[in-house]
């Protein structure tokens, strides 16, 4: 009898709002959920081995005998569906990331990850009616492309390094050392072939990798495939990959030299290390890390063609090669190659002696020893040397600064106690690691992400500056590029009253105390955050101050302070005239709010300042008519002339031809000719 699904019909709407489908691949339920699952007396169930749907149909009696297997399926769906809620109630939800407005100003809107086109909403009626009238295409499946630069194919290349450092260190010890293979040799089979199939999806992950071209990822399946399969690297993976196992039918299982050739994927564990050499934040630590892993490769491979070597002459059969296996302490495996890996220790690094050479084999190898010995002595010396002092590098051109300024100032012998606070001064620097010059080390990142991090990182502190608040991201972007950190000392004086502003400052960290005239009365202290100066640089009009500083200002304790400059702010500005006018608008209404600007004054200055403004246009102007006179005047005599001794040479060239009599006496003619429109020129 076929399977039939009864349709489920008066069911209240209740009912019907709880229904719950569950997806399960034995059983689908649809279901009305009365009192936690439980059923009523009239409420049957109509069954298959597929579907089970509840009906209210007298002919479904037959399925009376199958009511407690209903049942079960129904308690059993009514459990997970809760075990379902209470997954989605527990599960965190994923916090989207808030960007500051500051940041998000400079970074303007995100870019769309897929192309939006514009929908006509006339026609969206339309196409929904055709859409539900035909049929449902099957969309294409998106063609995977591995972006370079994401996390993905930086974790791949930490597994693929894994199964190449696998195939360089044991396959080759198990060629040498035979013990290691036949003790476990199926363990050892099932690492080969793990690490032969990474291999092979190693080419597909390079097949789908992505490269750049013209600042663009590039996404084309066949121009990704043709690349790979064009390129050098292609072949050598291919090698590394043949079946070279299936000489083990022929030569035995135990013939690893048929798998040397999986040693020639070692470019992707070199990739690797770049990788993680430009993500880690300790470089020269990885560095160090990585020279010793090449020096220990090194050591390895010599100690296991030692002890090949060793095999090959004959074990004990002199005093070179390892003694004979049949002595009790060196039998075992263990023994096997501590011993090779101590002799090829030695002889590498030309640190100990080596037992005399005594066949022509060996002195070859022993040379060879230690010529690779003598490269990587100097390899180790040169690069420790190289990264020590790049790790110093920051230390040693601080203490060069600090040693100058030492020598300055015994050499114009000042005073002991200014060399104590100079020299103090320094040791904050380093001690608090403020010493270091971030616009040098920023200075090969564009403006944009200069900024970006600047504001980052100084966020907290530039929120509270009202200059910033409502600045364009382009003039944010170079207000926040021209800010200069500056330390205080103790007791130095930030600006003293009646200065003129050049500055302003904005309190980073520290504290600053405003005092009197006395310097022992203390008005106010400003913390983080505090900035003071911002009207002194606007060079507002009718400002009663005259843009001089109106208090003395003195740091308390070591005070880190941003300055910007009276003339970047105006260079800023000239380029944003707009910005220009509002940031003059907002000091001159904080300026009346303190009752520091005088209103007529400002604007019987402003009218002055456009007449004379307009007055020298005008001045200009009239200038100019004057020289574009005399310049064209110029120009016509100039032509004139010209055209008069173009005629003369014509008349010159003609008469050469008829003799050189009369060539002569017209010579004698033109000249006065000549020489007159000659001094006529320079009289003009």
């Amino acid at each position: 009898m076929p399977n039939k699904v009864v349709p489920m019909r008066n069911v209240p709407s209740e009912s019907r709002s709880r229904d719950v489908e569950l997806d399960i691949p034995v059983v689908t339920i649809s279901r009305t959920v009365s009192s936690m699952g439980d059923l009523t007396d009239d409420q049957e169930f109509s069954c298959d081995s597929h579907t089970t749907t509840r009906t209210q149909d007298p002919e479904a009696s037959e399925c009376g005998s199958d009511r407690s297997r209903s049942g079960v399926f129904t308690r059993l769906a009514a459990s997970i569906v809760k075990v379902n809620k209470w997954l989605k109630i527990i599960r965190p939800s994923t916090p989207e990331e808030t960007k500051d407005e500051m940041i998000a100003k400079i970074q303007g809107p995100p870019m769309p990850t897929t192309p939006t086109t514009p929908r006509n909403p006339s026609t969206s009626r339309d196409n929904k009616t055709s859409d539900q009238a035909t049929p449902k295409k099957k969309t294409k499946t998106k063609h995977w492309v591995i972006d370079p630069a994401e996390g993905f194919y930086f974790w791949w290349l930490m597994i693929i390094t894994l199964a190449v450092f696998y195939n360089m260190c044991f396959v080759i010890a198990r060629s040498c050392f035979h013990d290691l293979q036949r003790q476990n040799y199926l363990v050892w089979l099932t690492f080969d072939y793990a690490a032969d199939i990474v291999y092979v999806f190693d080419m597909v992950v390079r097949q789908k990798t992505g490269f750049f071209e013209q600042g663009l990822l590039v996404k084309d399946k066949a121009r990704l495939r043709k690349a790979y399969r064009s390129s050098y690297q292609f072949y050598v993976d291919v090698i590394s990959i043949l079946p070279t196992d299936l000489g083990y039918i022929f030569f035995g299982i135990h013939q690893l030299e048929l798998r040397f050739n999986r040693v020639l994927r070692f470019s992707r564990m070199f990739e690797c290390f770049e990788r993680v050499e430009t993500r880690t934040t300790y470089p020269n630590l990885f560095r160090i890390s990585i020279l010793v892993f090449y020096i220990l490769i090194i050591i390895h491979w010599n100690a296991c063609i030692f002890y090949a070597i060793s095999r090959a002459i004959g074990f004990g059969s002199d005093g070179w090669v390892y003694p004979d296996p049949a002595i009790v302490p060196f039998d075992t495996l263990s023994r096997k190659y501590v011993y090779s890996l101590y002799w090829s220790t030695l002889t590498l690094t030309t640190i100990g002696e080596t037992p005399m050479p005594e066949k022509d084999i060996e002195y070859l190898f022993q040379v060879f020893d230690f010529l690779v010995g003598v490269l990587i002595f100097a390899t180790i010396v040169g690069n420790v040397g190289s990264m020590i002092s790049n790790m110093n590098a920051a230390r040693s051109e601080f203490q060069g600064k600090m040693d100058s300024i030492k020598q300055y100032m015994q050499f114009r012998a000042v005073s002991k106690t200014l060399q104590k606070r100079v020299i103090k001064w320094f040791d904050y620097l380093w001690t608090n690691k403020k010493s270091t010059d971030e616009q040098a080390i920023l200075g090969l990142l564009p403006d944009t992400l200069r900024a970006e991090i600047a504001i980052s990182v100084h966020l907290e502190t530039l929120k509270r500056v009202s200059i910033f608040q409502d600045c364009e991201p382009g003039l944010l972007i170079e207000l926040v590029l021209k800010l200069r950190p500056q330390v205080f000392s103790p007791g130095d004086y930030v600006c003293r009253k009646g200065d003129v502003g050049k500055e302003m400052y904005i309190v980073k960290e520290g504290k600053l105390g405003v005092v009197g005239d006395d310097g022992i009365t203390q008005y106010a202290v400003l913390g983080d955050g505090a900035y003071f100066g911002e009207i002194s640089i606007l060079n507002i009009s009718g400002n009663k101050t005259g843009n001089r500083r109106t208090a003395n200002v003195r740091s308390i304790g070591y005070t880190d302070l941003f300055c910007l400059s009276k003339d970047d702010l105006l260079e800023v500005l000239s380029e944003y005239p707009g910005a220009k006018s509002v940031l003059e608008e907002k000091g001159r209404r904080m300026l009346m709010k303190d009752g520091l600007v005088n209103q007529q004054d400002g604007e019987d200055t402003a009218g002055l300042d456009e007449q004379a403004a307009l007055q020298r246009v005008e001045e200009m102007e009239r200038r100019f008519g004057k020289l574009q006179t005399k310049f064209s005047r110029m120009m016509a005599e100039y032509a004139s002339s010209q055209k008069r001794l173009k005629k003369r040479i014509n008349v010159l060239e003609t008469r050469l031809g008829n003799g050189a009599t009369d060539s002569a006496s017209e010579e004698d003619d033109i000249i006065p000719l000549v020489s007159s429109n000659s001094l006529q020129v320079r009289k003009q």
